[in-house]
């Protein structure tokens, strides 16, 4: 027998952390354990910005984590973000609450960076959902419109790129956020 040497994650039957997946893992599909993984990964990526001294970022206990970000010096002031997975190309709106909406819409207004962070667990990718674009889907729901979006909506640009060492590499993603919320004033 050989042994293999190759890195796993790259090969779709392995996940982020090299683990070989399994289609009939009965926690995975159990509505306590969805998310764990991606909230594990953010867990982890948030470490790392911590060690390099990128960001200071400090889990709350609420269903939205509050952060903060200085545009001048690139590190984190006044942001919030929650994390969702979902295991198909279409995103049920039924995923996002009226009340956290609600609470984004509330801190954009205050200046705030709203986003999520989503995670398409068959593709193995990782997106950065703008509040804005979030709430064009959200409006278009509510007008009577899909309730879902479809992954071929999303401006790709966004897509987290593979980082080594970095596991859930959204800094970027937010700094090209803020750089577009810029453009725009």
């Amino acid at each position: 027998d050989e042994k293999r040497t190759e890195s796993r994650p790259a090969d779709r039957r392995y996940d982020l952390f090299g683990k070989r997946r399994t289609a009939d893992m009965a926690t995975w599909n159990s509505r306590g354990l969805r998310g764990s993984t991606l909230e594990e990964l953010i867990n982890r990526t948030n470490e790392k910005y911590r060690e390099n001294g990128l960001a200071l970022i400090q889990k709350i206990p609420t269903p939205i984590t509050p952060m903060k970000i200085d545009k001048e010096s690139r590190h984190i002031t006044l942001a919030c973000f929650d994390a969702k997975e979902c295991a198909v190309d279409t995103f049920s709106l039924q995923n996002i609450h009226a009340h956290q909406v609600a609470f984004m819409r509330d801190f954009e207004k205050q200046k705030g960076v709203a986003f999520f962070l989503l995670y398409y667990t068959h593709r193995d990718t990782l997106y950065y959902l703008t509040f804005r674009r979030l709430l064009e889907f959200w409006n278009r729901a509510q007008e009577g419109g899909r309730k879902s979006f479809r992954l071929e909506e999303l401006d790709m640009t966004y897509q987290l790129p593979k980082k080594s060492g970095v596991f859930v590499p959204y800094l970027e993603m937010l700094q090209k956020d803020l750089l577009e919320r810029d453009e725009e004033v």
